[in-house]
C-alpha cells in the first residue's frame, strides 16, 4: 500500500472517485477571475490546496478523466468501424450519405483522440507538481526512521505512476493509424464518389478492423492501470 505526503484533506477518504470534479466546476469562475488556469501551474495548485483541494485529489480526479476519456475513444473507434463496415458491404445508397456518415465518423474520432491527448497530459502536469513537492518535504523530518519509509512509499509510487502513463501512453500511440486510415478512406471516398470507390475501401476493412482491435487492446490495458491507481491512491 502507498502512501502520500501528509496535509491530506480530513474529507479525502470519504470523497467518491470522481468527487473532487463537481468541487472543481464549482470553484471554475473563481480560478477564471484569477487568471490562474492559463496561468502559472504552481499559482493554481497553490490556490486549490487553500480551499481544501490537493495535488493527490487533482490527481485522482485527472486520472480518472484521462481514463474514462480513453474508455470513449474506445467506443467511439468502435463505433466508427462498426459504420465504416457497413458503408463498404452494403451494396447501392446515397454514396454522398456514406461520405457523410464516415467523415462525421472520423471527425467525431478526433475529437475523443485529442481530448485522451488533454487529459493525459493534465495527469503529468499534476503528478510532476505532487512528486515534486513529496521530494522536497522529505528534508523536512527530524525523524530519520519517517523520512526513510516516506520515501521508499514516494519511489514506489513513482514506478506505479511510471506504469499507468506509459501504459496511456502507449494506448495514445495506436490512435493515429486508425485515425490515418480513417482519414485516408474518408478523403477517397470525398473525391471518388462513385461505385468504384466503394469497391476499393472493402480491401482497407480487414487492415483497418486489425488496427482498431489492437486500439481497443490496449485502451482496456490502460484503463485497467488507471483503476488500479486511483484505488491504491483512495487507500491511502
Amino acid at each position: 500500500m502507498i502512501t502520500l505526503p501528509a496535509h491530506r484533506s480530513p474529507l479525502a477518504s470519504s470523497r467518491q472517485e470522481r468527487g473532487v470534479a463537481p468541487r472543481l466546476r464549482v470553484l471554475l469562475p473563481l480560478l477564471l477571475l484569477l487568471g490562474l488556469v492559463a496561468g502559472c501551474s504552481s499559482a493554481y495548485y497553490n490556490t486549490m490546496e487553500k480551499l481544501g483541494v490537493h495535488k493527490r485529489d487533482i490527481m485522482v480526479d485527472r486520472v480518472g478523466e484521462a481514463r474514462d476519456a480513453q474508455e470513449a475513444t474506445k467506443e467511439q473507434f468502435q463505433s466508427a468501424l462498426e459504420q465504416f463496415s457497413q458503408v463498404v458491404e452494403v451494396k447501392g445508397g446515397d454514396l454522398e450519405q456514406k461520405y457523410k456518415v464516415l467523415n462525421d465518423q472520423y471527425k467525431q474520432c478526433k475529437a475523443e483522440s485529442d481530448n485522451v491527448h488533454k487529459r493525459i497530459g493534465a495527469v503529468e502536469s499534476v503528478s510532476a507538481a505532487l512528486f515534486r513537492e513529496w521530494e522536497a518535504e522529505l528534508d523536512q523530518y527530524t525523524s530519520a526512521a519517517l523520512r526513510r519509509d516516506s520515501e521508499s512509499k514516494l519511489a514506489a509510487t513513482r514506478r506505479q505512476y511510471e506504469q499507468l502513463i506509459t501504459a496511456m501512453k502507449r494506448a495514445e500511440s495506436k490512435i493515429q493509424p486508425v485515425l490515418s486510415v480513417f482519414n485516408d478512406q474518408v478523403l477517397y471516398l470525398k473525391h471518388n464518389l462513385n461505385a468504384q470507390a466503394i469497391a476499393a475501401l472493402q480491401g482497407e476493412l480487414v487492415s483497418l478492423e486489425e488496427n482498431v482491435d489492437r486500439l481497443v487492446r490496449e485502451m482496456e490495458a490502460s484503463i485497467r492501470e488507471a483503476d488500479q491507481f486511483i484505488s491504491k491512491l483512495q487507500k491511502t
